[in-house]
């Protein structure tokens, strides 16, 4: 069975380990992960509209997506990919920041709005549907108003970044059980 992981985030050296790429900081630990079960490591591959790697897990493959196209035009790597990979809708886990919930929470849901998030706005869009499980990092809302955009782009604070880690953890452990047990039972597991 195959698994459409994306993770969502921007591209370039002034974006890395920023608050809004969150997303792609799960699939490296994911990627991370994989090599710490006496693996050989996944690797990039910059392919159509994203960086792509391909790793096994308990007989599922988990095709790990990092969207090229920016935030904010994601839903065109999306699309791409699963119909590209021929995964089932129900099969596709987007992995998105969230500032609605604390640093260091997770939380998994089948289906549900954008929530004013752009990336996850515009896969809607592009898929003409909103039910698609997501798996949103929490990266909290310490900033004032009018300050979310800086603030999403800016970097963890080092009190932030010991309660990432764990919730890296955490989002890896619920991307391997939404892929063997599914999202019922990963949801009910983590969040």
């Amino acid at each position: 069975m195959k698994y459409l992981i994306v993770g969502l985030g921007n591209i370039g050296a002034e974006y890395e380990n920023t608050r809004h790429n969150s997303g792609f900081m799960v699939l490296d630990a994911l990627l991370k992960s994989c090599s710490s079960e006496n693996r050989e490591r996944p690797t990039y591959v910059l392919d159509r509209h994203a960086y792509r790697a391909e790793m096994k897990w308990k007989g599922r493959t988990l095709i790990l997506i990092r969207p090229t196209t920016y935030m904010n035009l994601s839903g065109k790597a999306v699309q791409y990919w699963l119909q590209k990979e021929k995964v089932p809708l129900e099969n596709l886990l987007v992995i998105v920041d969230d500032i609605a919930l604390p640093v260091g929470k997770i939380r998994m849901k089948k289906q549900g709005s954008g929530g004013g998030h752009n990336g996850l706005g515009n896969i809607e869009e592009t898929l003409h549907t909103s039910n698609y499980c997501r798996l949103r990092i929490g990266v909290g809302n310490d900033f004032g108003q009018g300050h979310q955009i800086d603030y999403v782009l800016g970097q963890f604070s080092e009190e932030e970044k010991a309660l990432l880690e764990p919730a890296l953890q955490r989002a890896t452990d619920a991307v391997k059980a939404f892929a063997t047990l599914g999202p019922d039972r990963a949801m009910n597991m983590f969040n």
